[in-house]
């Protein structure tokens, strides 16, 4: 299952550098992951200094 960004998400940008497959985009007032692209290696949960990102 894709991985989803909440509302939470500050758009710094930390989780589209690490993310393999470049699934996640600039989406209106926060980040978005396409979950048709996302491979759930969870390379973006770690590099969130939020914590916004989590498994959907």
């Amino acid at each position: 299952m894709a991985h989803i960004i909440s509302d939470d998400c500050s758009s710094c940008g930390a989780c589209v550098a690490v993310c393999p497959v470049e699934c996640i985009a600039e989406g209106e007032g926060k980040y978005i992951i396409d979950a048709d692209a996302c491979i759930d290696c969870g390379a973006c949960v770690g590099e969130c200094p939020i914590g916004a990102i989590s498994a959907g």
